[in-house]
Order: structure tokens, then sequence, then C-alpha cells
């Protein structure tokens, strides 16, 4: 395939309309471009044109659950929703809790060549909550792992959070805590409140996730270390997490596109669809989530795709497997949540959906603004797309999604990683195409 792409009269998050030229392994021109000779040309006039979008929270399931999602078929959905780079989550089997796994699984993501896999590691071994895993090991690693989690499991002893914070220090690492504290959530299976006493299903207090999120931050002050929150999703938690920002401590957050949208009054149905950790909460929480992403509180938006088998999803409430698939529906969510609400606008998003999460795991190459010279990663999005969102939008292997059969406001047209277009006109592009290019790309930048 060429190595050249014109795209014409495109609309920057900053509102401008632009051409963009992209030759190879850079961004080579932007502006009114009148002559790009043998470049493919890829019409984009009422497009918007996002630095191509970096996802904090995958579950990619490679090695273990490859029923549930493969390293290929997860970045083929990212390359569906957008995305040019993924930090896969370490709840594989085995877990990424040493070099070797970590380095398996960003290999396997450039093998496939849809999206930058950047592993994240294991904050203790096994996710037992034990003892520390070998994080300088995975640091140190061709896998360059920089943030570390637990997800599905909270560090919940603050000893070993204490002496996780004081050893990524020294690399410059980040700990990416799932704030929940385990006593608190015993058996628990929807927000705790009026609806969860109706409905007799055990409450998951918000104060499980702030007590967590307050101790946290008072540990990263205490150090002087750089804490990250996954998927925030109470008001309670904006509070204390504005609170220490106020303070000058170290702490960034995130929240997922379904507790930017979705409400716990959907669980009134028992459809496992909405079964998700942490819960779905109040409608005052998500107006709360959206008023903290677009005053900059929490930073970034994260999709937390958890993709599920059928018979994991398809059952009574109670024995359903906690999870949503993301990455395909996240930016047309976001649209619906925050930008056609008025609260935020395009250079918006593009902060929250690529420049800060890549910034946050300190990923090169990606979140850089649409400039000569930058890196050739590109999302073209059609605003004006309003669809209902099926099967067909789904480029995973699980269907997990809780956006089936709702109207969504737009959709992802194209996505360009390394210079090349990994989804074009409404479908991935071709395995061995993209596996192909991807190697040129390699060549290219490491050559």
């Amino acid at each position: 395939m060429n190595r050249r792409f014109l795209i014409t009269g495109a609309t920057l998050p900053g509102g401008e309309r632009a051409d963009v030229l992209l030759d190879g392994g850079i961004i080579a021109e932007v502006g009114r471009i009148a002559d790009a000779a043998g470049a493919t040309v890829v019409d984009a006039d009422g497009l918007i044109a996002l630095p191509g979008l970096v996802d904090l929270h995958t579950h990619l399931r490679e090695p273990g659950y490859e029923q549930s999602e493969t390293v290929l078929t997860g970045t083929q959905a990212a390359a569906a929703g957008g995305f040019t780079a993924v930090f896969a989550m370490a709840n594989t089997f085995p877990v990424a809790d040493t070099a070797g796994v970590v380095e398996q699984e960003a290999s396997l993501g450039r093998a496939a060549g849809y999206a930058t896999v950047q592993p994240i590691g294991a904050v203790t071994v096994g996710l037992a909550g034990q003892q520390l895993a070998e994080l300088g090991a995975m640091a140190r690693s061709r896998a360059n792992v920089r943030v570390f989690s637990d997800d599905g499991f909270c560090v919940s002893d603050p000893l070993l959070m204490r002496r996780a914070l004081e050893y990524v220090k020294a690399f410059d690492g980040v700990i990416a805590q799932h704030a929940q504290e385990p006593r608190l959530t015993e058996g628990a299976q929807m927000n705790e409140g009026a609806l969860s006493g109706e409905l007799g299903l055990t409450g998951w207090p918000a104060v499980a996730e702030e007590s967590i999120i307050a101790r946290d931050v008072l540990l990263a002050e205490h150090v002087g270390s750089r804490l990250h929150v996954c998927h925030v999703s109470t008001a309670g938690s904006v509070e204390v997490i504005r609170w220490a920002k106020a303070r000058g401590i170290d702490v960034t957050a995130e929240v997922t596109p379904h507790h930017l949208l979705l409400t716990e009054e959907l669980i009134a149905g028992y459809d496992p669809r909405f079964k998700v950790n942490p819960p779905l909460r109040r409608a005052e929480d998500v107006e709360a989530l959206r008023a903290a992403l677009a005053d900059g509180t929490i930073d970034i938006v994260a999709t937390d795709h958890a993709p599920h088998p059928v018979e994991a999803k398809e059952s009574e409430w109670q024995a359903a497997a906690n999870g949503m698939v993301g990455l395909e529906s996240a930016l047309a969510v976001v649209h619906a949540a925050v930008v056609e609400t008025g609260l935020m606008g395009w250079a918006d998003v593009a902060r929250v959906m690529s420049s800060a999460p890549a910034r946050i795991g300190r990923l090169r190459g990606h979140g850089e603004s649409i400039t000569a010279g930058a890196a050739p990663e590109l999302t073209l999005y059609d605003p004006a797309a309003a669809s209902e969102f099926d099967l067909d939008r789904l480029a995973g292997r699980s269907t997990n999604s809780p956006y089936l059969g709702r109207l969504l406001p737009g959709r992802v047209v194209a996505t360009f990683h390394g210079g090349y277009p990994t989804f074009l006109d409404g479908a991935v592009r071709p395995r061995e195409e993209v596996a192909r290019n991807a190697e040129s790309a390699w060549g290219v930048q490491h050559g």
C-alpha cells in the first residue's frame, strides 16, 4: 500500500480546517496542500481529525483468556474505535507480573500491528496482594513498563501500597489503583441506595471507593510519588481528588465512558450487560463526573474495556461477570456525554482521550498535536453520523456492550496508526495488510 496519504478538508480539534499529509513515519505537512503527488486521497470533509486515541485501561485477556479476547482481536476493536495505543491490564494468566510476560504482550501487539500495545505490570505477585511483583525488572524490560496496577483487585494493604509507591519513584512509574475496600464490598452487586434495597441486591457503598482514594493520596503525598486512580465513579471521590490536587499531591484520575452516561436505573431490569465494577451510580454522580472531567479534576477518559464470553454474561444477575466492552463505542459516548451537552469541545476531547493518557503512561510517539513533524497517529470522526449501535460496530471477540440498540451521535470513519490505515470506510483493514504496514513503519521508526 502507498506510504503517502493526503487527508483533505478535515476539521482539527481547535476548529480550523486543514489538509494533513502523512508520509511514512511522520505527519509531513498540515495546511492547504495543493500538491501531494502519488498520495492516496482521503476525503475528510465534515470530519473531526483527532490525534490517535490512547486508552490507559484495556483488558486484552491474552495470555490465558483467549475465549474472551486476544491481543489481535482487542487491537482490532481499538482500531475500530479510533485508538492507536492501548495499555493492557495485568490480569492475564499467567499474570503480567514478570518481565517475560509483559515482553510477550508487547511483542504480540507489534505482530498484530493495529495499535501500540503498552503492557501494564501487576503491583503484586499473582494479583494476590501479598508481595510486590518484579516492578524494577518490568520497568527495565524491552516492554518499558511505567504503569503498574492490580486492577480487578485493590492493593488494600496500606504498607504494601506505600512500598509500591516508593519503589516506582526510581524510574518515574505510577501506581494505578483499583479503589475498592474489599471488606466493605463483600457480596456487593450494585450501587448501595434505595434502588438496591428495592431490587434485593447487596449494595456497593460509595465510601468503599472514596476511603481508599483518601488513604492513597495521603500515602502518595507522604512518599512523593505518582498515583493514578482507576475508573472513578462517585461524586465523593471527585471531591477527594479535587482536595488532593489543590494540596499539590501528584494524583491523576480516569473516568470510563459508561460512568459518564449510564446510571443505576438500568439495573432494574436485571440485564447483566449493565453489571460492572465499580457499579453504575446515581444520576448525581454522573453529573459530578462530567463536571470533574470538564474542569480537569479528572484527567482522562479510559474505557476499562472488559470482554467476556457469552456464557459469562448471559446468566442470572448475581452469577454474571462484571465488565463491558468499550473500545468501539468510547468516542461516541464521550461525544454524547460531554460534547453534545456543551461541557467540552473537541480540543478537550483530544486532551482527555489522547495527550493526557499518553503523558500519564509515559508513552512516546502518541498524543501529539496534529502538526508537521508529529507522529502519524490520527483518528477521523464523523460527528453527524448518528446511528443505532449494533453488533456490526463490534470488531473484538466479545459482544457484551451496554450500548447495543442505543442511538449514539457519531462514529469513527478512519484510524491511522504508524501512518497507515488500520480502520477505513467502516471496516477494519485486512490483517495481512496491517501486519505488513506495521513492519514497514517499525523499520522506518527504528531502522
